[in-house]
């Protein structure tokens, strides 16, 4: 019979405190080989975040996909239409699917803002985003995208995970799966959350799915203290801890010989063990405080209403500087959602977002690091060319059918626009691309072949691209 006195590994975890929460605890344990061996079937890839070879000579080594969850309204941001304006207040002649039919319309609704060409490519961008108008000679605008689904969930799903249905990895998740990290001293995966709290769809936005559980994104706090209890108390550094690291070793290799497998709580202590090398070299990355006034300012870290995106952007840069693979920036909610007086809630999330997006860009060009660092910027839908609602309140019901995104850096060709919606701007009509065609353009960037990337579960090679028919947009590469 077991002493009463003996406690397993998993109740000293739960019990024990060393003043490092829930990211907190050593290296040792995988430097001495104290973990126990997963159970799930191996396929020539180590479970683990140590840097591994693409199959191809790669023109990215890290993403920061700036996702605008809601459906920012193509329309009036990317993709002019002048016959939506011509007809702006007439019946729309096709068909069309509404989200929410008690307040559809059929009248056409030209977009309020002017828009006009911009660098030396001449890409026409609208005038409520300045700032990104004057990147454009880097950036490609895709005005092609569909996942002909109207809800935010599934088509979240879609362009995140790789197919419409909830519970697959996400992108990053699959990104740090296939190439591990360039660096053993931070999360391969960081999420930057919005003070606002979690986006649409919650934690499941970088969730690792099926894939073993040290590929889930790692989640900074919007505000300080970015990383709770990093350090331990006083009283229990230097000799203390080493103590009760050492006791944890010992805690650990019994339960090792006692109960191999347990991939949660190999996951657990594998956060754990980065925790012990994070406690400086996270403090430093998410130290903003030696960055330049200039930086500052290109950011918009001087004006309130852009502070706060700008701060995460920053620290998104200064995450892939120091070899962090993929970054994540989360809006609370989903404030793209323009259903109701479109006039003033579409302004003021571009107010929000333009500057630190057209930013980073500029920073990350400033500092030889674009070529390396491919940026997206989007959402999972567009926003019908048809008013919902009426006057000067009305807004724009979800469109999947067309919608238009950017990317800039990482193999992209700058200073291009790719694909075509119809003359209203309602479905894609030259060039569709899909989501899985997005992903498959994305890994052969990054030197990975999307046939040849899988996860043995369910009985099958599981892929990010879920084995659909796509392709690489080589019309996007440099």
């Amino acid at each position: 019979m077991q002493s009463p006195h003996y406690r397993t590994r998993r109740e000293f975890l739960a019990t024990s405190a060393l003043g490092m929460g829930s990211v907190a605890l050593a290296a040792l344990l995988r430097d001495e080989q104290l973990l126990a061996a997963p159970h799930i079937p191996r396929i020539g890839r180590a479970f683990d975040l140590s840097a591994k070879p693409p199959h191809a000579p790669p023109k990215a080594q890290a993403m920061i996909s700036l996702f605008m969850h809601g459906g920012p309204s193509h329309v009036d941001l990317l993709d002019p239409k002048p016959e939506l304006t011509r007809h702006d207040g007439t019946d729309y002649q096709g068909d069309i699917t509404y989200s929410f039919k008690n307040r559809a319309s059929k009248k056409l609704l030209g977009s309020p803002w002017k828009f006009a060409k911009h660098g030396q490519c001449g890409t026409e961008v609208s005038e409520l985003l300045p700032h990104l108008a004057g990147i454009v000679d880097d950036v490609a605008v895709i005005r092609s995208m569909h996942t002909d689904i109207n809800g935010h969930e599934p088509s979240i799903w879609f362009m995140n995970t790789g197919k419409a249905q909830p519970g697959r990895p996400s992108l990053g998740a699959w990104m740090t799966y296939a190439l591990g990290s360039e660096t053993q001293d931070l999360p391969a995966y960081v999420v930057l959350s919005d003070p606002g709290g979690h986006p649409v769809d919650g934690v499941r936005n970088w969730s690792n799915g099926w894939l073993p559980p040290l590929y889930q994104g790692t989640v900074v706090r919007p505000t300080e203290p970015r990383i709770l209890n990093l350090d331990p108390p006083e009283h229990l550094r230097g000799l203390r801890q080493q103590q009760n690291l050492e006791l944890l070793s010992d805690l650990n290799r019994m339960h090792l010989e006692r109960h191999p497998g347990e991939n949660d709580l190999e996951a657990r202590i594998v956060s754990y063990e980065l925790a012990a090398r994070m406690q400086s070299a996270a403090k430093e990355a998410l130290d903003i405080s030696s960055e330049s006034e200039a930086t500052r300012k290109l950011y918009g870290l001087d004006d309130d209403a852009t502070a706060e995106y700008g701060t995460r952007c920053l620290i998104a840069r200064r995450l892939v500087e120091r070899g962090v693979r993929f970054v994540q920036l989360f809006l609370g909610g989903q404030p793209w959602d323009n259903h109701n007086n479109i006039r003033e809630t579409l302004p003021a999330i571009c107010r929000r977002t333009d500057k630190p997006s057209a930013a980073l860009v500029t920073d990350l060009k400033q500092r030889g690091l674009l070529d390396t660092t491919l940026v997206h910027w989007g959402g999972e839908i567009g926003r019908l060319p048809v008013t919902e609602g009426e006057g000067d309140k009305c807004g724009r019901d979800h469109n999947g059918q067309g919608y238009s995104m950017w990317l800039a850096g990482g193999g992209i060709r700058g200073g291009i626009t790719y694909g075509q919606t119809d003359e209203f701007g309602h479905r894609a009509a030259v060039d569709p691309v899909t989501p899985n065609d997005y992903q498959a353009t994305l890994l052969h960037l990054f030197g990975m072949d999307h046939t040849q990337l899988s996860f043995h579960y369910n009985g099958q090679d599981q892929k990010l691209t879920d084995n659909r028919p796509c392709r690489v947009v080589n019309e996007w590469l440099a």
